[in-house]
């Protein structure tokens, strides 16, 4: 689907109200797969490549993956679609967009569902060091290749409690990881990282749609944002997932389904 300046990836699924699925950094749709086909028998489920990521373009100017951009991409998307509002979920840096899509376009978000998400950090020292670090990491794959960066990614603190997942998993994921496009992955951390976007902190209180929070309970640092997120939230939950780290559609994929089914079916108006 063209979509502005930039051929998007864009997949629906089954019949209903629709839910929108929001990947994360590395990601694609396929890693919604599970959700997806659980999802698909009550909603109409779309599943979106994000920018630089997937099937999706991979633009060469990092200031085309500005996140307010980026959500600007999605409300086409969902206009072209012909939906009136719909339900997001969004994982870790698809969780920033989904909250960035809300704050901009509440009128036609229903739900948010965030899953180990923040709205961005709240001090300009924070967001400054923060850049200089995703510039950092940009220049690793741009110089390295991207092989050489997944070895790193997958070895990152937030992603140690995968180890333990099954050996065929932890190669698929690696796989997908594999196929991104470099250029789109070293951009998306130099336009959409956590420090170049705003920093939504002030602004939760406008959020009224109902919102569900999802944490792994191995995931102390998002585990710590979850709280502070939900003392500003005026209408939203809060669900631990015990024995899961940061990506527990991944660690525990019919709990989270389970979970999320449960909240969309029950918040419906």
């Amino acid at each position: 689907m063209k979509v502005h300046d930039a051929q998007y990836h864009v997949e629906v699924l089954g019949e209903g109200d629709p839910v929108i699925l929001l990947h994360g950094f590395t990601g694609d749709t396929s890693t919604w797969n599970f959700l997806a086909e659980y999802l698909k028998k009550q909603f109409k489920v779309v599943l979106v490549d994000i920018l630089g990521h997937g099937l999706t373009d991979s633009p060469k100017n990092p200031a085309r993956y500005d996140i307010e951009l980026v959500a600007d991409d999605i409300k086409e998307i969902i206009d072209r679609l012909a939906f009136k509002d719909v339900s997001i979920i969004g994982y870790s840096m698809g969780g920033r967009l989904a909250i960035t899509f809300a704050q901009k376009y509440p009128e036609r978000t229903k739900h948010l569902i965030l899953e180990s998400a923040s709205p961005g950090l709240a001090s300009e020292n924070d967001r400054i060091a923060r850049r200089k670090q995703d510039k950092i990491l940009a220049d690793k794959i741009t110089a390295e290749g991207i092989e050489s960066f997944v070895d790193y990614w997958t070895n990152i603190a937030l992603f140690q409690t995968q180890k333990s997942l099954d050996p065929s998993i932890q190669n698929s994921i690696r796989m997908q990881r594999l196929s991104n496009n470099p250029t789109g992955l070293a951009n998306s951390l130099l336009g959409m990282g956590t420090g170049s976007q705003p920093s939504w902190w002030d602004s939760l209180t406008n959020l009224t749609m109902p919102i569900l929070l999802i944490t792994g309970a191995l995931d102390q640092k998002f585990c710590n944002i979850a709280v502070e997120m939900k003392n500003r939230l005026q209408h939203a939950e809060w669900i631990t997932i015990p024995n899961a780290g940061h990506a527990i559609h991944v660690e525990s994929p019919k709990k989270f389904g389970t979970i999320v089914m449960e909240f969309l079916t029950k918040t419906d108006k």
